[in-house]
C-alpha cells in the first residue's frame, strides 16, 4: 500500500485513529492500550484511509469533542488486515495493540459548525 510519487521516493500508507481525549491520554501513559470500547468489543483496533475519515467522524462521532486523529503507516503494522465493512469497503484493522511508538502524529481534531476539522 505505499505509494510512490514522481521522485520516486516510497511514502508511507498512512491511516487514522480517532480517539477520545481519555483514550488518547491513557494511550501516552502506558505506551499501548486495546482500542477504544468499540475496538475492545470487536477484538481488533478500527482504522480509516484518508478517504474514509471524514465519513467515519460522521458516522461514529458526531457531536463529539475533545477528540484527536492519530496518523500511522499502516506498512509497519504486521497485524494489520485490510477487511471488508462499511459499504462493501476494505478497511485496515488491526489486530494488536495500538502502540505509541507507531503513532506518527496527533493533532486535535476540533468541531467548527458541526463538522470535524483535518488538520493541514
Amino acid at each position: 500500500m505505499t505509494t510512490v510519487a514522481q521522485t520516486g521516493i516510497t511514502t508511507p500508507m498512512l491511516i487514522y485513529k480517532i480517539l477520545r481525549d481519555d483514550e488518547w491520554r491513557a494511550l501516552r501513559a502506558t505506551g499501548e492500550i486495546a482500542g477504544a470500547p468499540i475496538d475492545i468489543a470487536d477484538g481488533f483496533v478500527h482504522f480509516s484511509t484518508a478517504e474514509q475519515t471524514a465519513e467515519t467522524a460522521a458516522k461514529h462521532f458526531s457531536g463529539v469533542e475533545d477528540l484527536f486523529l492519530l496518523a500511522l503507516d499502516g506498512d509497519a503494522l504486521e497485524a494489520l488486515k485490510w477487511e471488508v465493512s462499511r459499504g462493501g469497503e476494505k478497511f485496515p484493522h488491526l489486530y494488536a495493540p495500538l502502540r505509541l511508538q507507531d503513532v506518527k502524529w496527533a493533532q486535535p481534531f476540533p468541531i467548527v459548525d458541526g463538522v470535524h476539522q483535518f488538520p493541514t
